[in-house]
């Protein structure tokens, strides 16, 4: 008797070992995100909205997942350096500027990361050495 429920209590704790552990990447990815969402409220949600809808004609909404697919090498640049050029996104073209900020390249990926997996995307994780690479190839 005493042996079945110290076998059951091995199991339940082994099942639940097993199904609280997450893996590395896992655990990374929520970090960035969470606090991707602070940067994104202080630094973006100003402009691009709550749900990352933008603002009408003059701020491109963040939905996009095609044009964030696409363009995921030079997203760290649009946030450091801001952005200048036309772009069309859900067949929309928006030509006002999207300024600089002056953010580490940590808190781009986090942010990235943020946009990325927010509003109906799903790019995954944007790591700091993604960004810091992607920011070397700036032009």
């Amino acid at each position: 008797m005493i042996y079945r429920i110290t076998a059951f209590i091995a199991v339940v704790f082994g099942v639940v070992i097993a199904v609280s552990c997450e893996n590395d990447h896992t655990l990374e990815f929520k970090r960035y995100y969470s606090i991707g969402a602070e940067v994104y409220q202080t630094h973006c949600q100003n402009c691009h909205g709550i749900n990352g809808q933008g603002l009408l004609a003059l701020v491109p909404p963040l939905n996009d997942s095609t044009y964030l697919k696409n363009n995921k090498t030079s997203l760290a640049c649009y946030v450091r350096s801001g952005l200048k050029d036309t772009i069309v996104i859900n067949g929309k073209t928006f030509e006002d500027v999207m300024p600089a900020n002056d953010l580490a390249p940590m808190q781009i990926a986090q942010v990235l990361t943020y946009v990325g997996n927010s509003f109906g995307n799903k790019i995954g994780t944007v790591t700091e050495e993604q960004v810091t690479a992607n920011l070397a190839a700036c032009k």
